[in-house]
């Protein structure tokens, strides 16, 4: 039993690592700054962060999430991330075992949360998640048990091709039906090239059926959880947040979704 938990418990370690650096590609992508250098520092007092107050979780736990130098608060948002990508690789370890699918699915959980963290603060998808993604999920796609490189590169254009459609679609109608609209949220288009690139992504990594459902959960929560809050206040939706959590939910269970709705939907027997 002990044995069963040592791969999950070791990936779990990585994932911590990983969430670390996931913070500051997530805070410094979207900015244009390098991930490389300046070293991390205190937003407020610009003191350099020692190594030992840069262990993942423990060393805000221990600081009690304030800054040794100047007392200065630390986000939470640290020890969140870090934690939740722990949870991250060590569930995908734990269900599928220490395998090469098992890396696949904690590497595309993690660009999710990388582009959902990046949106939600920015409304900005970098490229470095985007597009490298989408080459890491071709990467993959070669991988025994993984997508298939055909599948892959078709989901890919789908997925890019579906959103990029979506959008032009979706402007022309917004111009038309309530001119200024767009300005007025002080863009030119009713879908961000993030968004697109940001599925070009998903579909390498699920390839066409997994596209469609990210697609369609994450525009059904968009409307149901931030749909309302746009209508009043006018912000414009961080879709990407959105498709991140379809596309989690999409990797998942996907094939427990689609199996259902091709049987009790469409009536195709499995």
């Amino acid at each position: 039993m002990i044995e069963g938990w040592v791969v999950p418990a070791l990936a779990g370690l990585i994932g911590l690592l990983i969430g670390s650096f996931l913070n500051v590609c997530s805070l410094r992508w979207p900015v244009d700054e390098s991930v490389v250098s300046p070293r991390s520092r205190c937003p407020s007092c610009e003191e350099l962060i020692r190594w030992f107050d840069n262990v993942p979780v423990l060393s805000w736990a221990l600081l009690r999430g304030r800054c040794r130098h100047c007392s200065e608060a630390i986000s939470i948002q640290y020890p969140l991330v870090e934690l939740a990508t722990a949870l991250m690789w060590a569930g995908a370890f734990a269900a599928h075992g220490p395998t090469w699918e098992a890396l696949r699915g904690s590497v595309f959980l993690t660009i999710l949360f990388g582009i959902a963290i990046s949106d939600a603060r920015f409304y900005i998808i970098p490229d470095e998640f985007s597009l490298g993604g989408a080459v890491l999920g071709f990467a993959t796609a070669f991988l025994p048990g993984g997508l298939g490189w055909i599948q892959s590169l078709i989901g890919a254009a789908v997925g890019y091709g579906v959103l990029w459609f979506v959008g032009f679609v979706g402007t022309w109608v917004i111009k038309r039906l309530s001119p200024g609209r767009l300005e007025e949220a002080g863009v030119d288009q009713a879908m961000g090239g993030g968004d697109i690139k940001m599925m070009m992504m998903v579909g390498a990594f699920l390839g066409v059926w997994g596209v469609a459902l990210t697609v369609f959960l994450g525009s059904l929560l968009a409307l149901i959880v931030f749909g309302p809050i746009s209508a009043i206040s006018k912000r414009l939706i961080p879709l990407g947040v959105f498709l991140a959590a379809g596309g989690g939910v999409a990797y998942v269970w996907g094939d427990v979704i689609v199996r259902w709705y091709l049987t009790t939907v469409v009536g195709v027997s499995a």
